[in-house]
């Protein structure tokens, strides 16, 4: 049965780069017309919907389809999304019910081949990928880039594994991602030489630009974790073509309550031209990936957001491929309950297999930056937790197969009681755990494992656990019952003291070794800048 139906309002036309009251035609699902109304005055705004140009959908604890339904309600149509999490987990069998579960969902979902899994060779991950590897995901025609390369030292040093993956993509002629924090000068410009095509892990403006001036570009960051916005948007006015819009890493209790409509928002407070905010989470990210989202064009599928205005940005009604998907806050799609898929090995632990290994002087200490998922690092003459000083122990427990956990000390966590961890734990996703004792870092660990994965926190004899069935990495069920489990988790996490914005978030980027500058891997600790275990 044919359907049809017309929209009245400002449409905001990124491709022509203007502003006219007008309307806009639907049938079964395409735009047919739009059409100018001279005269007329409304109060909405019209504008193609919005994509997020990087982020990894397993963070929100969300399944692919459970992302796009929270996702929609915020006028987000699309996302490029790099499913390196699941694929450090379970391989391709991982990529592909990701791209299964994708389908259940109108909203669009880009997803990359994973260029680094592992990460490093210093980790334990449950899959590993070379270029034969990456080469099949490559050829699917729903697979158009490589995803974030972050061995960034191996592509500056012309690593032949790392160059072999990257070649697999410029011979099938499918873009290439990039990632390289704090990479400037002459390392950056080999980075870029290499075919590497565009940055989210930019931390300062001068390195933005640096980027933008080789031909890069920057997907302009504000996630749970790392909130990069606030010094790089300036950069959308100096290189308006070559700024996209991300979040990376957005967990269920920020999903629900905004998306990139606030970095659109945001912007445009700051004195970004609309037109230029908008085109940086439309135009630009859709032409540069090829996305099948609509630009609100004739021809186009019809993925159109309602504005209130283009001060506030709050969507009134969203469309995905001419479907009624949202109004009003609300969510029109029902939820799908997603099928399951895992790999979980590891054994309980005892308290005795947290000791801290023994070291000939000042011992290294990771310190957490809040907002940042960049460490920093102090040494001091310790044993054990100093819980008055707000050194924590910090360990990571392999999850693929018995092995002694990695233990160290971590300062910025500032429990005063109990330990939380998480099978959540970039990119390897071996459980990672902070705490003030050993006895509640085993129970905080056995009652995720227990779970076949999740996040947990346990102090005493209490102990609370969000679920994660899927890869250990995603829940099963709906959006907003995440949310409040993930807020009721934060906040007792808060409640023993921690200071940081988001705990779990934080926590799980402690075990990424590619990010600078002091981490710990299931091996041990990882200094990032010799890119080498301590």
């Amino acid at each position: 049965m044919e359907q049809s139906f017309t929209l009245e309002g400002n449409v905001v036309d990124v491709v022509a780069g203007r502003i006219f009251p007008g309307k806009v035609t639907v049938k079964d699902g395409t735009i047919t017309a739009v059409e100018e109304n001279p005269g007329e005055t409304y109060d909405t705004y019209l504008s193609p919907g919005l994509v997020d140009a990087h982020v990894h959908v397993e963070s929100s604890l969300l399944s692919p389809s459970e992302f796009g339904r929270a996702a929609l309600v915020h006028g987000t149509v699309a996302s490029v999304s790099d499913p390196h999490e699941i694929a450090n987990v379970l391989g391709i069998p991982g990529v592909e019910w990701m791209l299964e579960d994708a389908k259940k969902t109108p909203f669009h979902i880009c997803f990359g081949a994973p260029s680094c899994v592992p990460a490093t060779s210093f980790e334990t991950a449950g899959a590993a990928f070379g270029p034969e590897e990456v080469d099949q995901l490559l050829a699917r025609d729903d697979i158009p880039y490589l995803a974030e390369v972050m061995n960034f030292p191996g592509v500056i040093n012309r690593d032949p594994h790392m160059m072999s993956i990257v070649q697999k993509a410029i011979d099938r002629g499918k873009r290439i991602d990039g990632h390289a924090p704090a990479v400037t000068g002459e390392a950056i410009e080999k980075y870029a030489s290499a075919g590497i095509e565009t940055d989210h892990e930019s931390i300062t403006l001068d390195e933005a630009r640096q980027k933008c001036h080789l031909g890069m570009k920057i997907a302009i960051r504000d996630g749970s974790a790392a909130r990069n916005f606030n010094d790089l948007w300036p950069l959308m006015a100096e290189f308006p073509d070559m700024c996209f819009l991300c979040s990376d890493d957005k967990h269920p209790d920020d999903l629900v309550v905004s998306h990139v409509d606030e970095l659109v928002q945001r912007a445009i407070t700051n004195g970004i031209e609309p037109m230029i905010a908008l085109r940086a989470a439309t135009l630009n990210p859709t032409k540069h990936y090829g996305l099948h989202n609509g630009l609100l064009q004739v021809g186009d599928s019809a993925d159109i957001a309602e504005w209130d205005s283009l001060q506030t940005m709050k969507c009134q009604r969203c469309w995905a491929s001419g479907q009624l998907v949202a109004e009003k806050g609300e969510s029109l799609l029902e939820y799908q309950k997603p099928s399951t898929i895992n790999k979980f090995e590891a054994p309980q632990t005892k308290p005795e297999d947290f000791q801290l290994p023994a070291v000939e002087g000042p011992r290294r200490i990771i310190v957490v930056l809040d907002g940042q998922i960049v460490t920093d690092e102090t040494s001091a003459e310790a044993d054990e937790a100093d819980i008055e000083n707000d050194l924590l122990y910090i360990a990571v427990v392999n999850r693929y197969a018995p092995a002694k956990p990695a233990v160290a000390l971590i300062k910025g966590f500032g429990l005063r009681d109990g330990a939380m961890a998480s099978s959540v734990a970039h990119d390897s996703h071996n459980v990672v755990v902070v705490g003030t004792n050993v006895r509640d870092l085993s129970r905080a660990v056995n009652l995720v494992i227990a779970a076949g994965g999740g996040l947990s926190l346990a102090a005493g004899k209490g102990g609370k656990v969000l679920p994660l069935p899927i890869a250990g990495l995603m829940s099963d069920g709906e959006a907003h019952d995440v949310a409040r489990a993930f807020t009721g988790l934060t906040h007792a996490a808060k409640q023993l003291g921690c200071p940081l914005g988001s705990p779990f978030m934080t926590l799980s980027f402690m075990a990424l070794p590619v990010i600078p500058k002091l981490k710990i891997t299931d091996h041990g600790l990882f200094d990032v800048t010799t890119f080498s275990l301590v």
